[in-house]
């Protein structure tokens, strides 16, 4: 290839990677800066932990519209059985309102209630959902608000079960996302707002309703609710997971659907491109030793349980073992606790996890023991010998004093012998 052919082909190549660069969404980089937005509040939290990754006038109370109904939706999950058939109350909804055209007295079951409430935003479905709960709206409206203390929710009143504009209906952007938390709890209701759409197959005819979340139409999301008003302006409250992580966010007084569905879109992707999966405690692995008495090897020590936790990108965990004793003697059998594992993440303890032993310790033998206590004591093997030689020395020495004792012994006999045998040959015979 000559030069000038590949200078042809090189710059061409070069414009490529410029344009991808170009083309990558600030959410593949976990260290860029927040998407610019233009709701008026807006916050986005990490679910498992309740770490917040954005905020702006998240406190700050405003109209919230159709989110309302995921009140609606927690309550009535709390007060009615999902295949409970309830009859639909009376309800003259304005034109513009959602609806499914419930008929008064027309019977549905709890299950397709709120797939209507959750996908279609419909409001008859949620008046109905309140008198079949709690007998009235006004009576249904106080359960809504008693919950939402439950839940912490500071900044949040209900008026209503529908999210008609009303001074008394109103919460905030971090209270919203602490509500969707809350729902996406239920598995019934997180699998619903998940829908692209749904076939409701009770009441007086089949419905075919859509979901209003655009971004769960597209397969971007999986959740939660939308929400508008002339007063309130457009409303969402978003979900994403990937990897097992899940992000919420809010955002609220948009100008437009397209300014919150692009907001809801950027403010997701680069949340979730700022957290990753740690796993820093495995359940039976080994991650310490305690050296055993009276022998030169160690007893393992494991985790009592697996610790993962969703932490933002380059913070990671901290585990510290505390507790652990010098040694430990036998018999100690398999799991006995061996201290603590402090898991820590910027300082704050968030885990404390027994600590066992891995395997049974059996008891050491006398040998061991006495091999042991020698270890380290020179002089002690030495005094041994000394003893032993002693004791040997004084054996022989016995043994050489009892035959010098048998030898005289023996003579002094002989000379008896002797003399006797003399006495007799002198002695005349008679």
């Amino acid at each position: 290839m000559t030069r000038r052919r590949r200078r042809r082909l090189a710059a061409p190549a070069a414009l490529v990677a410029a344009l991808l660069l170009l083309l990558v969404p600030a959410a593949a980089r976990a260290d860029d800066p927040p998407p610019a937005i233009s709701a008026r509040s807006a916050i986005v939290v990490e679910t498992s932990t309740g770490d917040v990754a954005f905020a702006r006038r998240a406190s700050t109370r405003r109209q919230i519209a159709s989110t309302t109904k995921m009140m609606t939706a927690l309550v009535s999950r709390e007060k009615l059985p999902l295949g409970k058939t309830i009859r639909a109350a009376p309800y003259a909804a304005l034109p513009v309102e959602s609806k499914i055209n419930l008929r008064t007295g027309e019977p549905m079951r709890v299950a397709d209630l709120l797939r209507a409430l959750m996908l279609e935003s419909a409001n008859d479905a949620a008046v109905t959902l309140a008198v079949g709960a709690s007998g009235s709206r006004q009576a249904f409206v106080r359960q809504m608000n008693a919950k939402a203390q439950d839940l912490g929710l500071e900044n949040t009143r209900f008026a209503n079960p529908v999210g008609l504009d009303d001074p008394d209906n109103y919460s905030t952007a971090a209270d919203l996302a602490t509500l969707a938390t809350a729902v996406r709890r239920d598995e019934f209701l997180r699998r619903t707002v998940a829908l692209p759409s749904a076939r409701l197959k009770t009441g007086d005819r089949p419905r075919v309703i859509a979901n209003r979340n655009t971004l769960v139409r597209s397969g971007f999301a999986n959740g939660v609710k939308t929400g508008h008003t002339n007063r309130a302006g457009y409303l969402l409250v978003g979900s994403k997971t990937r990897a097992g992580i899940n992000v919420v966010s809010v955002v609220m007084g948009e100008p437009s659907e397209a300014a919150r569905d692009a907001d809801s879109r950027a403010l997701l992707a680069w949340a979730l491109s700022r957290y990753e999966r740690e796993r820093v405690l495995d359940r039976d692995k080994v991650i310490a030793t305690v050296p055993i008495k009276y022998r030169d090897t160690n007893v393992g020590v494991i985790s009592t349980r697996e610790i993962s936790r969703v932490v933002r990108k380059g913070s990671g965990l901290d585990v510290k073992v505390t507790g652990l004793p010098e040694e430990v003697d036998g018999p100690l059998p398999a799991g006995s606790r061996a201290g603590v594992a402090v898991v820590s993440e910027g300082g704050r303890v968030i885990a404390r996890v027994p600590l066992v032993t891995a395997n049974a310790v059996p008891e050491a033998g006398v040998w061991l023991k006495v091999k042991d206590g020698m270890s380290g004591k020179w002089w002690i093997p030495g005094l041994l010998v000394l003893v032993l030689a002693g004791t040997l020395l004084a054996l022989v020495l016995r043994h050489r004093a009892a035959r010098r004792r048998e030898l005289e012994a023996e003579r002094r006999r002989a000379s008896r012998e002797r003399a006797r045998a003399a006495f007799e040959e002198q002695s005349p015979v008679a």
